[in-house]
């Protein structure tokens, strides 16, 4: 394909809906590919903001408002990097001949969990656990018994773990119900139920859907508190029988969604089992490890194959990747401890420039490479809990 020069006359411009750190890396390697760079978010000085062309702080869950940004800028590929985003403007503007990537239909789809577990367990007959959905109070205790206990209440709206309960009891329902209609990404009172699932571990199976077909990166195994995710690294071992499951069922559920990209599949494995839980159609925060261990990271392998070029998802080396966390609210916060976690074996710092911080906001990552899994892990944790985020002056 062609490639136009930024900012000339005929560039080929990608505009990002959503400019957190996923969004950053995407932005920087487009960038790399000679690509002009939009993007937007829902504040000023998001982190993809940062290193755009250009950048634009509106309500994307605003319909005139996202139409009138997309007329705007007039770009050859629009990629939403965030779940909430009037997802009708972007079927009227695929229907005009612009690429929403991967499409309009797929970031509707998987933006509602109902609407992806619905395609995956009753349309794909793909392995899920039990689920009921509920819009009201009475709805929900009709939705544990189905499932049973224990079970986890999410919205059916939100990422992250943003709004999602463990119910150890049914009188866990009330206070479960309203968290989750209050924090999620969009007001919506519709929750669904799953029942809990014993598993082994849990993977993110990132398939890239590419123009010479469909290729998978070795699995990704993470750790997470409160549907948040903390740690993640890769390789993740996995016997033939459930590395083969984990590849077919990612592989039925892109095919369903279409187009191209990267997308971060998440699934439960128990022995050689594979249980279907949610995917998303852009790189993936567990993902992030792959910026220490593979040739291409998640990102560069998303902007190739957006743009139609050859990917390599070649692990380069076994790594890891650990959270930095805000520990406190913050405006403009300062960070120390940066040159002793880079001091670690094998390690490298990514701080997201956030403006602000809070307990549990995500404000970097480190990550490691290592010849093995378990030291990069403890490389990635050591680099991570060096930095400190700290009040400005």
């Amino acid at each position: 394909m062609r490639i136009g020069t930024p900012l000339g006359p005929d560039p080929t411009r990608v505009l990002l809906l959503g400019s957190g750190e996923l969004g950053k890396e995407v932005a920087i390697a487009f960038q790399r590919l000679g690509v002009e760079v939009v993007a937007a978010d829902r504040y000023p000085h998001a982190p993809a903001h940062q290193v755009a062309h250009r950048w634009h702080a509106i309500d994307m869950t605003d319909p005139v408002t996202l139409a009138t940004l997309i007329e705007q800028e007039s770009p050859d590929l629009v990629v939403p990097e965030i779940e909430a985003i009037a997802t009708a403007v972007l079927a009227d503007v695929e229907a005009t001949g612009t690429t929403v990537v991967p499409t309009a239909r797929a970031t509707r789809l998987t933006m509602d969990r109902e609407g992806i577990r619905r395609l995956a367990a009753e349309e794909l007959g793909l392995p899920t656990s039990p689920y009921a959905f509920a819009e009201t109070l009475d709805d929900v205790h009709a939705a544990i018994a189905h499932v049973g206990l224990p079970c986890v209440l999410k919205p059916t709206m939100s990422s992250s773990g943003k709004g999602q309960s463990v119910l150890k009891s049914a009188a866990d329902a009330e206070g479960a119900w309203e968290y989750a209609r209050t924090a999620g990404r969009v007001s919506n009172p519709r929750v669904i139920v799953e029942g809990f699932v014993e598993f082994d571990y849990e993977i993110t199976q990132l398939t890239v859907r590419h123009a010479g077909g469909t290729s998978f990166c070795e699995p990704i195994g993470h750790r997470q508190v409160d549907g948040d995710y903390v740690e993640s690294w890769q390789p993740q071992p996995m016997s033939d029988a459930a590395l083969a499951a984990a590849r077919d069922v990612s592989g039925r559920i892109t095919e369903a969604l279409g187009g191209r990209g990267v997308f971060g599949v998440e699934l439960f494995v128990r022995g050689d089992e594979v249980l279907f839980s949610e995917v998303s159609p852009r790189p993936h925060d567990t993902g992030l490890a792959t910026l220490a261990t593979q040739r291409c990271s998640e990102f560069e392998l998303h902007a190739r194959a957006v743009l139609g070029l050859p990917v390599d998802t070649t692990l380069r080396s076994p790594g890891a990747s650990a959270v930095v966390y805000g520990g406190a609210d913050l405006e403009a916060p300062g960070y120390e401890g940066v040159a002793e976690a880079l001091a670690v074996p094998g390690a490298d710092l990514r701080l997201f420039g956030k403006p602000t911080a809070s307990a549990r906001r995500r404000m970097g990552v480190a990550v490691a490479e290592a010849d093995d899994v378990d030291t990069a892990r403890d490389r990635a944790r050591t680099a991570a809990g060096l930095v400190r985020v700290v009040p400005r002056g």
